[in-house]
């Protein structure tokens, strides 16, 4: 008999409980409960998992006491929201995919796995993948962004990287994807509402990310809070049993979120706490995070018949193999036993500069403003967001507090020194107060450039911070205003620096401004990113991995929709567009500007006619025709022009980097299995379609931007 089933045959139920059972130390909070002092449970053996607890000596002293103290010794299972790093902040995730990179996206969880298994965490809750295309809805910040093909690459980044080639090694994080799944389709932008979207949209946009977490090992999932359609996703046994464990073949853990057992009361689907706990057991949940209705429920819930014993020690059964597969049965101190040097943290400090700077977006360039000129004697940094260090994390900002980070004022005065740099506020970032102003005006007219920061708070987005109204809080536009005029007066550019965690609707922004960055919340080396891409030492070249809409009214905006039977013409009153806005948005999906002026031309793909098993190699050239070197995104749509199902105007299917000195041109070649262009067909399986489909090369998703070439399909053998 294998250790795990020693165990199991030994325990009595409130052992197999407590090891359902998830609680929190007094650390952090992510959600409205508090746990009280769990220790003693910890020594009777009925909680068998931590999480928000920080620190290898409070880490260490508990597992002692599980270990040690308990009955039967089992370790406890630690875990942290570990989103975008853990003491050193990389970029939200929502900045990271702007990177277009999936060997930096496995970096930076392999870098953050190190720094918090170092302090003895086994797990983490992420990677997010949630597709989003309504940025009122907060947690956009800490996703993939609005593409399912793009979040299902991060997904196998980010298991990579946070797990490692061993879950057992010494720097591993178990990963814990979420939030399975279509969170990010909540009615209205609202977070923890209802969510109703067809099944098609559910299997092409929503689960895509999932199965690829699933492929690349995920150890554990985590379902949403929302309904799907009436179904609370914690007792969803369609999606969690029949599709994550019986067609995806997930062995692993799935794990509650904070409080979301209990909640299925709320929902109106139970009608107490033993109904609640029979209802997510039944549908596969094994861990309850923080709602103690396994622990309270399931003993009721075994008395009424609702559950089974089986269905528990199946559950208690996924749980200690997890914990068998993380090493803690072996060594339960190995995470935490050795303290990372200086010089690994001091390496992560300039991987987190770089990764920071690549993830910046610039929107906008007019005559060439950025980088500034190297002769500049006098730089006015004003603004709510200018000298704002404890916002630069953004809204989760783990176990590194609102400490530590680099503000903009700090970045450039380390830079081009103290004299060079006038700094005031002018308005804080949501109050009414206006007082200040004048101040800041003073410090514009006394500057040869002004660097104007503005933009959201850092809890303004994340979890419970979704926001109805898209612009500027507080007196900010008061406040750019006056600058704009006042810097017209005194022909000055303007350069701004957007903070958000979503695309803001400020259309009269863009169109005063002589240069924007979209800084995104960049971490911990925020400030010296931005004075890298400000002053030249570094070509800007992230591009937005969402859509910017230019009017609210727009939202849900995004690149992948179909097309109409009535698709929008000026001169036709009957066709779909808006009276009041264009349908256009402000800025495509990919778009992003860079110090080089690069020119796509000469696209070749080979075969032209394919069959399904064939891949298809294209090759584009490209010319940087700038004065600067710098670095080139090339994306790869496809369009099925005719099929039994319509298809999106454009599916992502790929993207290379090119990097080139100005006047240098290159080659980027990409490649795509004919059988990806499979589609769900009527009976929402995939199929593949003998056909013409175009592919379409460009630097974003502006059809009018795009180079393409058609290739013909068929099949490789009779059907």
């Amino acid at each position: 008999m294998s250790r795990i089933e020693r165990l199991i045959s030994s325990m009595t139920l409130a052992e197999k409980l407590g090891q359902l059972t998830m609680t929190a130390s007094s650390y952090a909070v992510t959600g409205p409960v508090i746990a009280g002092d769990s220790t003693d449970a910890i020594k009777a053996g009925t909680i068998g998992n931590l999480l928000n607890m920080v620190g290898a000596e409070h880490v260490r002293e508990m597992q002692r006491l599980a270990v040690k103290e308990s009955r039967l010794g089992i370790p406890l299972l630690i875990g942290f929201d570990v989103v975008h790093g853990h003491r050193i902040l990389f970029p939200v995730p929502l900045a990271e995919a702007a990177l277009f990179d999936p060997e930096t996206w496995a970096l930076t969880a392999r870098e953050a796995a190190k720094e918090a298994s170092a302090e003895g965490l086994a797990m983490t809750f992420a990677p997010m993948l949630d597709v989003a295309r309504d940025p009122r809805w907060g947690r956009s910040v800490e996703g993939p962004g609005e593409d399912p093909w793009l979040a299902a690459r991060i997904a196998e980044a980010k298991v990579r990287g946070f797990q490692g080639p061993r879950l057992a090694a010494a720097d591993a994080l178990a990963a814990c994807a979420k939030h399975y799944c279509a969170y990010g389709a909540v009615t209205a932008g609202r977070d923890y509402a209802s969510v109703d979207i067809s099944e098609r949209t559910l299997r092409e946009v929503h689960m895509p990310a999932f199965a690829a977490a699933v492929a690349s090992g995920v150890a554990a999932v985590m379902p949403a809070f929302t309904d799907l359609a009436g179904i609370p996703m914690t007792a969803n046994k369609a999606l969690l049993r029949g599709w994550l464990r019986d067609r995806w073949g997930f062995k692993g853990v799935i794990i509650s979120d904070y409080n979301a057992i209990a909640e299925l009361m709320r929902h109106g689907i139970a009608a107490d706490l033993a109904e609640a706990a029979a209802h997510a057991l039944n549908a596969g949940v094994d861990i309850d995070m923080m709602a103690d209705a396994y622990r309270r429920g399931l003993p009721i819930a075994l008395q009424r018949k609702l559950v089974t014993m089986a269905a528990i020690d199946e559950s208690v059964r996924r749980v200690l193999t997890l914990k068998e597969q993380l090493g803690l049965f072996d060594d339960p101190y190995l995470r935490g036993r050795t303290p990372e040097s200086a010089a690994a943290f001091s390496g992560r400090r300039k991987l987190a500069r770089a990764v920071a700077g690549r993830a910046i977006v610039m929107l906008k360039n007019d005559g060439e403003t950025l980088p500034l000129s190297g002769s500049l004697r006098r730089l006015a940094v004003v603004g709510p967001l200018a000298d704002a260090p404890g916002e630069m994390g953004g809204p989760w900002w783990g176990a590194a507090g609102r400490v530590g980070h680099v503000s903009v004022t700090a970045g450039l005065r380390e830079m081009l020194g103290e004299s060079h740099i006038q700094h005031a506020a002018g308005v804080a970032i949501d109050d009414e107060d206006v007082s200040g102003i004048d101040a800041a005006l003073d410090v514009c007219a006394s500057a040869d450039a002004i660097l104007l920061c503005l933009g959201e708070a850092a809890d303004m987005s994340g979890e419970a911070a979704s926001r109805a109204h898209l612009g500027l809080p507080g007196k900010q536009r008061q406040f750019a205003q006056a600058v704009f005029e006042r810097a017209r007066d005194l022909r000055k550019p303007v350069i701004v620096i957007l903070f958000s965690g979503r695309p803001l609707v400020v259309p009269w922004l863009m169109d005063q401004a002589d240069a924007v960055l979209a800084a995104w919340f960049l971490g911990s080396e925020a400030g010296n990113a931005i004075a890298d891409v400000v002053v030249g030492r570094l070509s800007p070249s992230g591009r937005t991995p969402v859509t910017w809409a230019r009017a609210t009214g727009q939202i849900p905006i995004f690149f992948g929709e179909r097309s109409s039977g009535r698709p929008a013409d000026p001169k036709d009153h009957y066709t779909s567009k808006y009276l009041d806005a264009p349908n256009e948005p402000q800025f495509p999906f990919g778009h992003g500007l860079t110090y080089g002026r690069f020119t796509l031309f000469n696209l070749r793909v080979t075969p032209v006619n394919a069959e399904d098993i064939d891949t298809l190699q294209i090759r584009v050239d490209v010319r940087n025709e700038g004065a600067r070197a710098a670095e080139e995104t090339v994306f790869l749509f496809t369009r099925d022009k005719v099929a039994s199902v319509a298809r999106p105007l454009l599916e992502l299917k790929g993207f290379a980097k090119i990097s080139l000195p100005p006047g240098e041109s290159g080659t980027v070649a990409l490649s795509l299995r004919a059988g990806e262009l499979r589609f769900l067909g009527l009976d929402l399986e995939p199929v593949f379609e003998p056909g013409e489909v175009e592919i379409l090369v460009g630097p974003c998703a502006d059809r009018s931007k795009l180079l393409s070439a058609t290739v013909q399909l068929s099949w490789s053998r009779p059907c």
